[in-house]
């Protein structure tokens, strides 16, 4: 963190301010997440957080909430405040017409055009501006957009339940359910806060489901469903229930079932081709990036979990794991290509936590570093 004076106090309001942006989730998409509180002589005196895309950010709610004068209190601000004309006025310009007398910045904004520039216009000014108190937890809170922001690509998270031997399905295929009801709750709000679930072919013809936010309040995501050939139903669910869908083909799909489920209102997008003969997820992500989704959250079996995860696709892995045991079933993932320990992908824990009868294991992927030449 800069040098400056770091109070006790310091670290209970930015919690305060993470724990308003977390209300953000599912709304702002392809913005961050952004917690603001404004404190007086130890009281909160206003607070706020960004509530959906293209509304006031964080700082300004805060402002307009306030119940007094702001002029020489201290602001905390999860993610640098913004110094560009987007869809709103700079906030940094807005922060600095009100006159704090502190502002501390838990991380600094990767948009290249804030990067460091909302801190400097503070700091000219004459306001006294720290930057990095909780930063891991600031930025973990934005992991999604920080990706986002600089490749252009999706925050891709892979969730499946398993039983403790590694099955996500028994031998004759059948797997409703393997989590307890928690964990199904669980679930749905995972779908609410990503922009978009996908799921291949064969999820759809062995369970048909809608893959919506029914047990959670939140919005339905954009569903993918991965068809190479377009050769499921157009009966499906998740073709018939007239909510956002996208079949994802190569162009080896059949124009007659392109048209049926284009009258259906579902539409078709036709990506490259891997080496397989699939469907190129490496270029879906590309065109999902440049159509501003920034989420994906990956819940089709085995084959699509196998594809990313051998592709090195999936930013954090999402384990259900149930306290069951069936013996010969369907494994979780499928062949890697991997034929030594040293080679295998390597996960770190982040937390491991009880819901129902189930643990969940959130896990990370560790990507080597690359050693510039």
């Amino acid at each position: 963190m800069t040098a400056g004076k770091i109070r006790s106090t310091d670290e209970k309001f930015m919690r305060r301010a993470l724990a308003l942006a977390r209300k953000g989730e599912g709304s702002v998409s392809p913005n961050p997440l952004v917690g603001a509180v404004i404190v007086r002589e130890g009281r909160i005196i206003g607070e706020g957080w960004h509530r959906c895309c293209g509304e006031n950010h964080a700082e300004i709610n805060a402002i307009r909430d306030a119940t007094e004068s702001v002029a020489g209190a201290t602001f905390y601000i999860t993610l640098e405040p913004c110094s560009h004309h987007g869809r709103t006025p700079p906030c940094a310009e807005a922060l600095i017409a009100c006159r704090p007398g502190r502002v501390v910045v838990g991380a600094v904004d990767p948009n290249p055009l804030v990067s460091g520039r909302g801190i400097e216009a503070l700091r000219r000014s004459g306001i006294e501006t720290e930057v990095g108190l909780l930063e891991d937890a600031c930025r973990e809170s934005n992991r999604i957009f920080f990706k986002y922001i600089r490749t252009g690509l999706p925050y891709v998270t892979l969730k499946f339940a398993q039983t403790l031997d590694g099955r996500i399905a028994a031998a004759s295929g059948h797997s409703r359910w393997i989590s307890s009801p928690p964990s199904l709750r669980f679930a749905h709000r995972l779908r609410a806060v990503n922009d978009a679930i996908l799921v291949g072919a064969g999820t759809i013809l062995a369970d048909n489901p809608e893959l919506t936010c029914r047990l959670v309040r939140g919005r339905n995501p954009l569903r993918l469903v991965v068809d190479s050939g377009l050769r499921l139903p157009p009966d499906a669910n998740i073709f018939s229930d007239g909510k956002q869908t996208v079949a994802v083909a190569t162009r080896r799909a059949a124009a007659k079932s392109r048209r049926l489920l284009e009258k259906k209102g579902v539409e078709v997008l036709e990506v490259g081709e891997d080496p397989a003969g699939r469907v190129d997820l490496r270029e879906l992500l590309t065109v999902l990036g440049k159509r501003k989704i920034s989420s994906v959250l990956v819940e089709g079996g085995a084959a699509v979990a196998t594809a990313f995860l051998k592709e090195n696709l999936v930013d954090r892995l999402l384990i259900v794991l149930a306290p069951k045991i069936v013996g010969v079933g369907v494994n979780a993932v499928g062949d890697l290509g991997i034929l030594r320990m040293d080679d295998a992908l390597g996960f770190s824990f982040q937390r491991v936590t009880r819901c129902g009868a189930d643990l969940i294991l959130d896990v990370r992927l560790v990507r080597p570093k690359i050693t510039p030449p």
